[in-house]
């Protein structure tokens, strides 16, 4: 399993994470490719040692420790229902303007991804909400590319963080062309905060 210091854990990238069972260690064992940096085994040595193979990026490992602390003080469960909460929140206001899901079944909690409107290039809009905004979002990838937005609502993330991003993807859209009744997102989004609330 491998996962990375960008995703959920409210860091910059930069970290890799690595969960080698003892079938793998065995593999690595027995590996003859060459490997400088993925040798697991020079790896798993430093590690006896309380140190690493290679210098390590120090700012980022204090970082995760203040993260991890976090974690646990919210609790995962908490956090995932957090997560939870943003993008159904996310998701009433993206269909409050009338904009299509790019899932079509169970999109992640992670971000929502967001069918451009037709005659609107997915690349624009994100380009836009950064600019203008100040704001981060993503466009689409490969054949996606050009065709949606992303908006994350993952790692250290809240109500706010989504009702403004909902709000600059409302003025974003306007000033693009596409007709939209400002509020009408914030709206739909302040609702599933509200009955989450309750």
């Amino acid at each position: 399993m491998v996962a990375g210091s960008q995703k959920g854990l409210m860091l910059p990238p930069g970290l890799a994470f690595v969960s080698v069972s003892e079938r793998a260690w065995q593999r690595a064992e027995e590996a003859g490719l060459p490997h400088f940096y993925f040798d697991f085994r020079k790896e798993r040595q430093a590690l006896k040692k309380a140190q690493t193979n290679f210098t390590p990026a120090v700012s980022l490992i204090l970082g995760l420790e203040e993260v991890l602390k976090l974690l646990r003080e919210e609790g995962l469960e908490n956090v995932f229902a957090r997560h939870r909460r943003l993008a159904e929140a996310t998701r009433a206001a993206v269909r409050a303007l009338g904009l299509e899901l790019y899932a079509k079944e169970s999109p992640s909690d992670a971000l929502t991804a967001v069918q451009a409107p037709p005659g609107i290039d997915g690349q624009a809009i994100y380009k836009h909400l950064r600019e203008r905004y100040g704001l981060t979002a993503a466009g689409g990838q490969d054949r996606a590319r050009g065709k949606i937005f992303r908006l994350a609502h993952l790692g250290y993330a809240d109500t706010f963080d989504v009702i403004t991003a909902i709000s600059a993807v409302e003025m974003t859209l306007k000033e693009l062309g596409h007709p939209v009744r400002l509020g009408q997102g914030v709206a739909a989004a302040q609702e599933v905060f509200l009955k989450e609330a309750k």
